[in-house]
């Protein structure tokens, strides 16, 4: 096959992706006041699946109803019995068939948010250490997790795994990037422990480690098991690229079929392409940002230390620059996001040679394109405004595809940035615990 892009990939499962397209995860905030999915789950995952990338990989599927990354989190709760029932498990059913009506895989984003979880969302939030997440007043201090708690954790991670592959989803993904909890652990900065959880680096990797191979034990040697991991926190003090190299190496052995690799989390969301809080960012090399993938960097490093397969997230918006990331060979698939939430059948054109380059809205959504209120402003608060309401512009369009009607391309971004909020408070003021 000629185009490298329509190239199926095997995995070390023996599971095949048919080509090399990938919708990496995005938060969909569509479940209803229980944390179940719904049918505008199953509306959008039908959309998109019928759009040809090879795999799609779901929002966070969070292990822990009582801490949600944001309210419409879909939430697994194996020690809340309603997150389980029959009713629940025909609600994920009913989503996983719709989004692999396509031949597609459909994965599941197994998670837990830690202390990136709102004070909207939850009373106590928790982390490895009481490093409160400060970020205009949004977030609580956390409580730090006790070690029976973190065991607890760990086989909460599979018996969602177990589900997911119970209910049609074709695999699952653990998410360790980001900032959320798996990956808070991994950072020197949030995990402060001095027990068997902290410290050295095999220590602040333990949890993510244990966790995987908890997953995979659990769903089986043939059903894809994938992690998403920051190739670097871009804080100084915190998970640096070195770091990553090191976690790769020991999650080598876990018998990992994919990973994904990003960056960043809320006080540096590289993942949207730019920086937070200038005092503790760590500078991005000139190299990184002349290039179209922001991570692409990254991953030819960790490329020669992993042997699982790879894909990068983050910036891929024309067919010249996915083709030559996978001709390089520092990764196996393109993940994109964004361009989903406008265009869901943006794979189907990209196969068919319809299109050379992807919509990027995200180049235009912003107060002013520089200066004091640009999304590079020196001020926390122009920037968070910027980040923030361009997030919710595309949160915005995802709702109309779930609600089956067409994107609204010409809604500005400040109003789809007051809705989203509303809609976020609404959600929350509505959550049945």
């Amino acid at each position: 096959m000629n185009d490298p892009l329509a190239r199926p990939l095997k995995l070390p499962c023996g599971a095949v992706i048919p080509n090399r397209l990938c919708k990496a995860a995005m938060t969909e905030g569509l479940g209803d006041a229980r944390l179940r999915a719904t049918e505008r789950h199953v509306r959008l995952y039908r959309a998109w699946s019928e759009g040809g990338a090879g795999l799609h990989v779901t929002g966070n599927v969070m292990i822990d109803r009582h801490v949600i990354e944001r309210p419409g989190n879909v939430a697994i709760d194996t020690t809340h019995a309603p997150s389980v029932d029959a009713e629940a498990r025909a609600r994920l059913k009913a989503w996983a068939a719709a989004g692999t009506v396509g031949g597609n895989g459909l994965w599941m984003q197994v998670s837990h948010a830690g202390r990136q979880s709102p004070r909207y969302a939850t009373r106590q939030p928790v982390g490895p250490s009481e490093v409160q997440l400060d970020l205009l007043g949004n977030y609580a201090r956390p409580r730090a997790l006790r070690e029976d708690e973190i065991l607890d954790l760990v086989q909460r991670f599979a018996a969602v795994a177990v589900i997911a592959r119970e209910t049609g989803f074709t695999g699952v993904q653990v998410h360790g990037a980001h900032g959320y909890l798996l990956s808070s652990f991994l950072s020197p900065v949030t995990n402060q422990r001095t027990d068997a959880w902290g410290g050295s680096l095999e220590n602040r990797a333990r949890f993510l480690l244990e966790a995987v191979r908890a997953v995979r034990k659990a769903v089986g040697a043939d059903f894809p098991v994938s992690v998403k991991l920051n190739s670097d926190d871009f804080r100084k003090g915190g998970f640096s690229h070195a770091d990553c190299l090191g976690v790769v190496q020991l999650l080598n052995g876990c018998g990992l079929d994919l990973l994904e690799i990003s960056g960043g989390n809320y006080e540096q969301p590289r993942l949207l392409g730019v920086s937070g809080r200038e005092g503790d960012a760590v500078a991005v090399r000139e190299s990184t940002k002349v290039r179209e993938a922001y991570f692409l960097e990254y991953a030819a490093a960790i490329r020669k230390v992993a042997t699982m397969p790879m894909m990068v997230t983050g910036g891929f918006r024309t067919r010249a620059g996915m083709e030559a990331a996978l001709a390089s060979g520092d990764t196996d698939l393109i993940g994109l996001a964004r361009p989903f939430c406008t265009h869901p059948d943006v794979a189907r054109r990209l196969l068919a040679r319809e299109i050379d380059e992807l919509p990027a809205f995200e180049r235009r959504l912003h107060l002013r394109p520089r200066g004091w209120l640009s999304p590079a402003s020196p001020w926390l608060l122009p920037k968070m405004v910027n980040v923030l309401g361009a997030q919710g512009w595309y949160y915005q369009q995802m709702d109309r595809l779930a609600d089956g009607r067409a994107p609204d391309l010409g809604r500005g971004m400040l109003r789809a940035f007051a809705r989203y909020w509303w809609n976020d408070l609404g959600k929350a003021a509505r959550l049945t615990r």
